[in-house]
């Protein structure tokens, strides 16, 4: 091989994957545009052969390490930087996507929290009218433990925390699940049976509802509910609107299947399977949190309940806010777009 004619006619190649990754690394390799990212891919490909070649020939010490600092920040933009990109991504969701999908998804996750609060003011009229409906619902045993020895059941957390918080997470996290895939179809072992879609996510909400409002009747009756409630606030401010997001979610799926409206079935999915799987990744994090939360500051018996109740109230709050939160790019658009609209209102 002749090593003069053949550098020479690789240089170039070499100064412009050279210049590209000097771009790159100086602002970033989102600054530049797909065909010159493309560019910097195949060039790199390209330097890496001239590398081994250069290696079984004679062409000195000093090119040879001229390319290989060019593979290998070549390697860096590429792979590291893509995962920079994917963190950024992740990043954005957590700061806007997730906000937007909650928003979107408005209409669904009311229907939920209405499923749930509807059934839990109805069991718990039902329990004050009729005592043995709190039995039937939270079991006969449970509630003469706690009208017995009037305690609170929460005290079992104490000296355990590590494992109960964990176990109080993978419990929520199941429920909000099973409301998930309830959207599309749940096998029920038990009967055995296969549920329509939605019917199970409406089962979980309403489940949880009758058990909530016949809690709410069960503390009450033994002078239980202000610890009760104090207890509940700080993790049910996360984990409530979790699992009213997760059968929104459920919804949204039985949607896709029931009324697809204008879509094709499987591209319904596909819509509000995406719109369903948003809120699934922000659900999880809520979950965590809470689980944490009532597992260690939650039963607290050396925290006021007065700190409890306003760091729920405090939760809920920063939650509704960050919802509502819209990125930048949304609100310049919103900004240009309404003198428009109130010049066609007029």
């Amino acid at each position: 091989m002749n090593i003069q004619r053949w550098i020479a006619r690789r240089e170039a190649s070499w100064r412009r994957l050279d210049e590209l990754l000097n771009r790159a690394e100086a602002k970033g390799l989102d600054t530049l545009t797909t065909e010159e990212i493309k560019t910097l891919a195949s060039l790199y490909r390209s330097v890496s052969a001239d590398l081994a070649r250069a290696r079984t020939q004679d062409v000195g010490e000093a090119l040879i390490r001229d390319l290989q600092g060019l593979t290998s920040r070549s390697y860096s933009q590429i792979y590291q930087g893509s995962r920079r990109q994917d963190w950024q991504a992740v990043i954005k969701f957590y700061q806007y996507g997730f906000p937007a999908a909650v928003r979107r998804s408005w209409g669904y996750i009311a229907i939920s929290t209405a499923l749930f609060v509807i059934s839990g003011f109805i069991a718990w009229w039902y329990a004050w009218q009729d005592p043995s409906f709190m039995s039937l619902v939270l079991g006969p045993g449970f509630v003469a433990e706690v009208q017995e020895s009037e305690e609170l059941w929460t005290v079992s957390i104490l000296g355990q925390e590590p494992v109960a918080s964990s176990a109080i997470m993978v419990n929520n996290i199941a429920v909000c699940f099973n409301a998930i895939f309830g959207g599309v179809a749940f096998f029920l072992p038990q009967v055995p049976i296969i549920t329509p879609p939605g019917v199970f996510t409406v089962y979980i909400l309403v489940f949880n509802g009758l058990m909530i409002g016949s809690v709410a009747t069960l503390v009450a009756q033994t002078d239980l509910a202000y610890d009760l409630w104090a207890f509940v606030f700080p993790h049910g401010s996360l984990e409530l609107p979790a699992i009213f997001f997760a059968g929104g979610a459920g919804l949204l799926l039985a949607r896709a299947i029931l009324l697809p409206g204008k879509y094709r079935r499987i591209d319904a999915l596909q819509v509000y399977g995406r719109q369903a799987a948003e809120l699934v990744y922000g659900i999880v994090p809520m979950l965590i949190i809470a689980g944490i939360i009532e597992g260690f500051f939650s039963p607290s018996p050396l925290i006021p309940n007065v700190v409890k109740y306003a760091t729920g109230t405090v939760l809920f709050c920063v939650l509704v806010s960050y919802c509502l939160q819209r990125s930048p790019q949304t609100v310049e658009e919103t900004r240009r777009e309404s003198p428009a609209i109130d010049h066609a209102l007029q």
